[in-house]
């Protein structure tokens, strides 16, 4: 008895780890991309309502209560989309470096009347199980944080 409960126990609890860690990165995931949608639905019917980068996230952070330390964790990136002449944005979202004492805003321009603006939304947060099977999978940066990146494009509408 003892000793295939030795053998199966490391199992089950890296499959319970594992379980646990997906159910978090789910969730904030979800409310991210649902706090991103709701922020972007009144920018872009009303592109003054949202003044500036601290307005829209903390607009943002409001809206997905489940993700900790959202203000200090969270950077936007809006860049405008030239479908005439195109050019992809970059492939890397613009994170917070949390070896970094200041982290300037790189890139975030509202755009003008009929712009195609791409928002990109980059969390960063510490896995709950850092042994974990899945969460030694994640991509981390020096400081042991795992971003979560979403993203959405839209048309300024004209006023």
């Amino acid at each position: 008895m003892v000793v295939p409960f030795a053998l199966w126990t490391p199992v089950f609890l890296g499959l319970i780890l594992s379980s646990i860690e997906l159910g978090t990165v789910t969730i904030r995931q979800t409310a991210l991309e649902r706090a991103l949608d709701d922020a972007v639905r009144d920018l872009r019917l009303d592109s003054t309502s949202v003044a500036s980068h601290d307005d829209l996230k903390n607009k943002i952070c409001q809206s997905a209560a489940v993700l900790p330390a959202c203000t200090d964790m969270l950077r936007l990136e809006m860049v405008r989309l030239d479908m005439r002449n195109w050019q992809a944005p970059e492939t890397v979202a613009d994170c917070v470096d949390v070896s970094e004492p200041v982290n300037p805003v790189r890139s975030y321009y509202k755009g003008g009347e009929q712009e195609m603006m791409l928002l990109r939304a980059c969390y960063k947060y510490q896995p709950i199980t850092p042994a974990g099977t899945l969460s030694s999978s994640l991509a981390k940066d020096e400081a042991g944080y795992t971003a979560i990146v979403s993203s959405t494009a839209f048309v300024n509408e004209p006023s």
